[in-house]
């Protein structure tokens, strides 16, 4: 599937118009031209590369899955690769998306994301008119970061609800091990993605072409919440990995408690059962066949165990 726009200084100017005329379009030097093409094959973007020039190499990276992010300069036109995310049942699922940016025509390829956001801020009235494609880029690529933002902050309220759940009464310990677990995978996977992009956008940035004197502020923007990303991302790594350390730290002071509990409880029975153990001899002692030697056997298994109780009770062993 192909998408089509013209731009005009900035304003949507036709869409969804033939592939074939796009290069009358560029004839127009007030014209921006935008093609987006969905899991295209390279015979799709055969007539769009021999248009524009389309390096070979950048044609092999946007076909290619799981590349790293990157921002290429050829000759006559650059290269980008970004990677947008989502959140899917709890996942953080990647999303690749290609551009190749010439002087007035960006080409995208992509196979999930959706442009539907990134249309609206090219659409929406502001102070990039006569920007050119590089208005187009910047808008991508805020979209992208944005939404990578979105997932930090949802990760970040993760953590929070596994912090609330560590300390309540009585925690399913079991449960927050999956929590942690499918956490710290999210977090690896975001930093995954977020890690290349500040190369990306320095890249970027030295292209005078793509980042004009009026775009610069724009796209630095980007970057500092690129940058803020990458700095989340790492402190909630640290975070789930605290948490990881706190919980088992709480379960060990459990099963201490549970343990001096038990031993307290034994020594206590140990006590009448010695003493009964000791009176259940065949053998003559002090108060055979006597009731004072039953009294005084029960006074004793009395005392001694509330002697034991109190005390560990004192110590909160009990």
């Amino acid at each position: 599937m192909v998408r089509t726009r013209l731009y005009r200084k900035c304003e949507l100017a036709a869409s969804d118009f033939p592939l074939d005329e796009v290069s009358n379009h560029l004839k127009d030097p007030d014209s921006v031209v935008w093609v987006d093409f969905h899991s295209p094959t390279a015979a799709d973007l055969a007539t769009v590369a021999e248009e524009l020039g389309l390096h070979a190499l950048a044609i092999e990276d946007a076909l290619t899955e799981h590349e790293r992010p990157k921002f290429e300069q050829f000759d006559g036109n650059s290269f980008l690769k970004a990677k947008a995310v989502r959140m899917v049942d709890g996942r953080v699922v990647p999303t690749e998306v290609s551009a190749f940016i010439a002087e007035r025509a960006l080409i995208t390829v992509r196979d999930d994301f959706d442009f539907d956001d990134v249309l609206k801020r090219w659409d929406e009235p502001g102070g990039l008119r006569g920007a050119g494609v590089g208005h187009l880029v910047h808008g991508l690529l805020d979209s992208i970061v944005d939404g990578h933002l979105a997932a930090a902050q949802q990760l970040d309220d993760e953590v929070e609800d596994l912090e609330d759940a560590l300390f309540q009464e009585r925690p399913d310990h079991r449960e927050m091990q999956h929590r942690a677990l499918r956490l710290r995978r999210n977090l690896v996977m975001l930093r995954r993605v977020e890690l290349p992009m500040p190369d990306v956008l320095s890249a970027l940035l030295r292209d005078r072409t793509i980042a004009t004197d009026e775009l610069r502020p724009y796209f630095q923007d980007v970057q500092d919440h690129v940058l803020r990303v990458t700095d989340w991302t790492e402190s909630l790594r640290e975070m789930t990995t605290t948490l990881r350390e706190t919980q088992l730290t709480a379960q060990g002071n459990v099963m201490n408690m549970i343990m001096k509990k038990v031993t307290s409880w034994a020594a206590i029975i140990a006590v009448p059962t010695a003493i009964t153990g000791f009176y259940g001899q065949n053998l003559p002692y002090p108060g055979f066949e006597k009731p004072w030697g039953f009294w005084v056997s029960t006074v004793a298994i009395l005392a001694l165990s509330g002697f034991l109780y109190a005390i560990f009770k004192k110590r909160d062993w009990l």
